[in-house]
């Protein structure tokens, strides 16, 4: 099985890659050319469309625009089968850790917004037992300025603050005819190490013969950061085992937040869920560049880039008839593989926002002698389910679309006048539970503040 990670973010280093890197690559050379040679040739070889670069971009740039130089750029227009993903990395090392679930952070999940220049906050959830949770910081709180080590977050400077910072001061506010209003209230917050359980709450609802389970799934990796322990794969089945036992018949799986990871864990998940799959059956495949494809297939044989589904003892699939997924503009990569791999045995219906449309893979590349930082997270690979279907990069469109904003209520993960849940407990039902602050109006009456910056990611961790 391939461990290969959809989310915004995704670090694999290949036999074959590194292979290419050391024949090729003189040790003579030193700085940004060292660097740019790296690139230059782990690009020429991995890249989905390598032949569509640059043939003479300049490697005289420094190393991220030299990378950036050799992108085959989308346009709505003009390419619009083009790139919108692949990433240079400062630090290939960290961006591994990260997409693991390991970041430096106050535990506080924010959806960021321009104020006047500077970033304004929505958190959308809060990590259990972190600093953000224990400063009394919860799910729906705004901010309207934050401030890290005594600067001013900014549209220029936050992502460097926010990455880089331990000392965090948020000011609440609050939104009121599309503006941040200051209240007097300020927490600060020390960012820390922490490792994120992907599993942010797993609970089960009856409702006369229907029993629904309900799960909050934020990122796609089996196991923490430098573990040798699936840890996370093992409590995934502990949770379905348990929706099993209770013989559920309606499962609603939450990816509003989930940007993506690891295909291999993607595989597990959706092995849980899918009905009527063995281990002999395609769940997804990779499709990789003209100049890899030969290589990987003589190595790992005819079935390369094929990803079955696994035999699951708690698969629950035989008591559904669907799966409600809830999805927001955050939604994609590895969730939205989930979803096309899950579309041919069941039918998935979808509820909240349209999502990213990723149907593309990443790897991260990084050298193997450690002689510098950097590394590249270019795509490799293009993702088709059993149907051979891979046409969502325009994002999957819910049946009913709600979207979070600022002008709405948010309620804890559970509570069943949260909007989206709330709406599944409809249709699933036919009961309504009170469910203030959705929005009926036309999208010309929503907010139009967008989010600073999206994170999605669908990784490759390791070879086949």
């Amino acid at each position: 099985m391939r461990h290969v990670k959809f989310t915004s973010v995704v670090l694999v280093t290949f036999v074959s890659a590194t292979l290419i890197w050391s024949c090729k690559q003189s040790d003579v050379k030193s700085g940004n050319e060292l660097v740019n040679e790296f690139v230059a040739v782990n690009m020429d070889y991995w890249y989905y469309w390598n032949d569509k670069t640059a043939p003479n971009a300049n490697k005289s740039l420094a190393p991220e625009a030299y990378f950036n130089s050799l992108l085959y750029p989308f346009d709505a227009q003009a390419r619009s089968d083009g790139d919108r993903f692949s990433r240079f990395l400062d630090n290939a090392v960290s961006t591994e850790a990260s997409l693991s679930g390991e970041n430096k952070t106050t535990g506080a999940r924010l959806a960021l917004y321009n104020n006047n220049n500077n970033i304004a906050g929505l958190v959308m959830y809060v990590l259990p037992s972190s600093p953000a949770e224990k400063a009394g910081i919860k799910r729906g709180d705004i901010f309207s300025k934050i401030t890290v080590d005594g600067k001013i977050a900014t549209v220029d400077n936050y992502s460097s603050l926010l990455a880089e910072g331990t000392n965090y001061e948020y000011v609440f506010g609050r939104y009121e005819n599309k503006t941040f209003i200051n209240t007097d209230q300020i927490k600060t917050v020390a960012a820390q190490a922490l490792q994120e359980d992907p599993m942010l709450l797993d609970t089960i609802y009856t409702k006369g013969t229907k029993k629904i389970a309900y799960l909050v799934y934020n990122r796609f990796y089996s196991k923490p950061n430098n573990s040798d322990q699936a840890l996370y794969d093992q409590k995934m089945a502990k949770i379905f085992g348990r929706f099993k036992t209770a013989g559920i018949n309606e499962f609603v799986l939450d990816l509003r937040y989930n940007g993506g990871g690891y295909i291999s864990t993607a595989v597990i998940l959706s092995s849980f869920i899918a009905k009527g799959v063995t281990d002999k059956t395609i769940m997804a495949r990779a499709e990789y560049n003209k100049k890899a494809t030969p290589d990987l297939v003589k190595q790992y044989g005819a079935n390369f880039g094929v990803d079955f589904f696994a035999n699951q003892s708690e698969n629950i699939g035989a008591n559904l008839q669907r799966v409600y997924v809830l999805t927001s503009s955050r939604t994609a990569s590895a969730s939205e593989l989930v979803i096309n791999a899950l579309k041919p045995f069941m039918e998935v219906v979808i509820i909240g926002d349209v999502t990213v449309g990723k149907n593309v893979g990443s790897i991260v590349i990084k050298d193997s002698k450690k002689r510098f930082v950097e590394g590249i997270m270019p795509i490799v690979l293009k993702t088709y389910n059993s149907a051979g279907q891979s046409d969502y990069t325009a994002g999957f469109v819910p049946k009913v679309q709600i979207k979070e904003d600022l002008s709405q209520p948010f309620y804890a993960f559970g509570d069943l006048r949260e909007p989206l849940l709330s709406e599944v407990f409809f249709q699933v039902t036919g009961s309504r539970i009170l469910r203030r602050g959705i929005q009926d109006t036309p999208d010309s009456d929503r907010l139009k503040i967008a989010p600073v910056g999206i994170e999605t990611e669908m990784v490759l961790e390791k070879k086949p």
